[in-house]
Protein backbone atom coordinates (compact mmCIF):
# COMPACT_ATOMS: atom_id res chain seq x y z
CA UNK A 1 0.00 0.00 0.00
CA UNK A 2 2.93 2.33 0.67
CA UNK A 3 4.10 1.93 -2.92
CA UNK A 4 0.77 3.34 -4.15
CA UNK A 5 1.20 6.48 -2.07
CA UNK A 6 4.69 7.31 -3.29
CA UNK A 7 7.42 9.45 -1.85
CA UNK A 8 5.30 12.57 -1.14
CA UNK A 9 2.90 10.50 0.91
CA UNK A 10 5.75 8.96 2.89
CA UNK A 11 7.23 12.40 3.58
CA UNK A 12 3.83 13.63 4.76
CA UNK A 13 3.47 10.60 7.03
CA UNK A 14 6.97 11.18 8.43
CA UNK A 15 6.18 14.86 9.04
CA UNK A 16 3.01 13.94 10.94
CA UNK A 17 4.97 11.49 13.13
CA UNK A 18 7.66 14.11 13.86
CA UNK A 19 5.03 16.73 14.70
CA UNK A 20 3.39 14.30 17.11
CA UNK A 21 6.69 13.55 18.86
CA UNK A 22 7.49 17.25 19.05
CA UNK A 23 4.11 18.11 20.52
CA UNK A 24 4.46 15.34 23.11
CA UNK A 25 7.86 16.67 24.20
CA UNK A 26 6.42 20.19 24.32
CA UNK A 27 3.53 18.89 26.49
CA UNK A 28 5.96 17.27 28.95
CA UNK A 29 8.00 20.48 29.23
CA UNK A 30 4.90 22.63 29.80
CA UNK A 31 3.46 20.25 32.43
CA UNK A 32 6.76 20.13 34.32
CA UNK A 33 7.16 23.92 34.19
CA UNK A 34 3.62 24.61 35.39
CA UNK A 35 3.82 22.01 38.16
CA UNK A 36 7.16 23.35 39.43
CA UNK A 37 6.00 26.94 39.04
CA UNK A 38 2.88 26.39 41.11
CA UNK A 39 4.61 24.32 43.78
CA UNK A 40 7.43 26.84 44.25
CA UNK A 41 5.24 29.95 44.18
CA UNK A 42 4.15 31.79 47.29
CA UNK A 43 0.51 30.88 46.70
CA UNK A 44 1.37 27.20 46.17
CA UNK A 45 3.39 27.09 49.39
CA UNK A 46 0.59 28.85 51.25
CA UNK A 47 -1.96 26.30 50.04
CA UNK A 48 0.35 23.41 51.00
CA UNK A 49 0.85 24.88 54.46
CA UNK A 50 -2.85 25.59 54.94
CA UNK A 51 -4.14 22.21 53.81
CA UNK A 52 -1.01 20.19 54.65
CA UNK A 53 -1.18 18.36 51.37
CA UNK A 54 2.25 16.75 51.18
CA UNK A 55 1.05 13.80 49.15
CA UNK A 56 3.82 12.50 46.92
CA UNK A 57 2.09 11.33 43.78
CA UNK A 58 4.39 9.31 41.57
CA UNK A 59 4.21 9.79 37.83
CA UNK A 60 6.17 8.29 35.01
CA UNK A 61 8.31 11.45 34.96
CA UNK A 62 9.55 10.69 38.50
CA UNK A 63 11.21 7.45 37.46
CA UNK A 64 14.85 8.25 37.08
CA UNK A 65 17.99 6.18 36.79
CA UNK A 66 19.32 7.89 39.94
CA UNK A 67 16.45 6.44 41.99
CA UNK A 68 17.31 2.83 41.15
Amino acid sequence: MLSNIGVPGFVLFLNIILWGVGLFIFYIVIVAAVKNGINKSVVGQLIEKKYESNVNIKSFLDKDLDND
